[in-house]
């Protein structure tokens, strides 16, 4: 397990996800169901309520990094998004001692309210995510991955200047209930300097 990381922009703070931030979530997600398009969001205070111990026993687990995504301004839990699939090389010996942080990671689970869709919330978080997954854990690679019929977030994506690797098929059930083809990006170490500037720009 890793220890509570707590990320603050100017518009958002990411804090450790818990069994409080249920209600809260629940009212978020109530939203009109067709902002998600292809994005799977729990409907309804049980299914929410699975979603954070889920959530939480993969982060007791150390697979994840689970948070709540709260909107500065207002004190208002607005969604969720996590570090997950974590990645530990086998280095040769000698190249990092352990306990070492993880050498890759996804950034995904990712979604707002409604009504903080298409602001400065998520280009602010995924700032905060990244600039910790590549400065903080010094990791080689970012993977990011999204329905690919979701043209909207593939653009998101590519605008981080992530390149695509390649479109899984038939890889998982998909939020519709059918099965999903995933397209998978990927941001490389060397890649974030540009990356980063790009997201500062917007947020400036």
């Amino acid at each position: 397990m890793f220890p509570a990381l707590v990320f603050e922009g100017a518009h958002v703070r990411l804090e450790p996800l818990a069994l409080r931030h249920v209600p809260a979530l629940t009212e978020a997600a109530s939203g009109p169901r067709d902002t998600y398009a292809y994005t799977w969001v729990p409907d309804g205070e049980a299914a929410m309520l699975r979603y954070v111990q889920e959530a939480l026993a993969l982060r007791e687990a150390g697979a994840a990094v689970p948070f709540a995504t709260v909107q500065r301004a207002t004190g208002r839990v607005i969604g969720s998004t996590r570090f997950f699939n974590l990645e530990y090389f086998r280095w040769p010996a000698g190249v990092r001692a352990p306990p070492q942080p993880p050498d890759a990671v996804e950034v995904g689970w990712t979604w707002l309210a409604a009504d903080a869709q298409r602001t400065a919330v998520n280009t602010e978080a995924k700032l905060l995510m990244l600039t910790h997954a590549f400065e903080s854990w010094c990791v080689v690679r970012v993977n990011l991955r999204t329905d690919a019929r979701n043209m909207r977030s593939r653009a998101a994506i590519e605008r981080l200047g992530a390149k695509l690797d390649g479109i899984l098929r038939a890889h998982v059930p998909a939020s519709d209930g059918g099965v999903r083809d995933t397209a998978t990006y990927s941001l490389l170490a060397s890649e974030w300097p540009g990356a980063k500037a790009r997201l500062e720009a917007r947020l400036s």
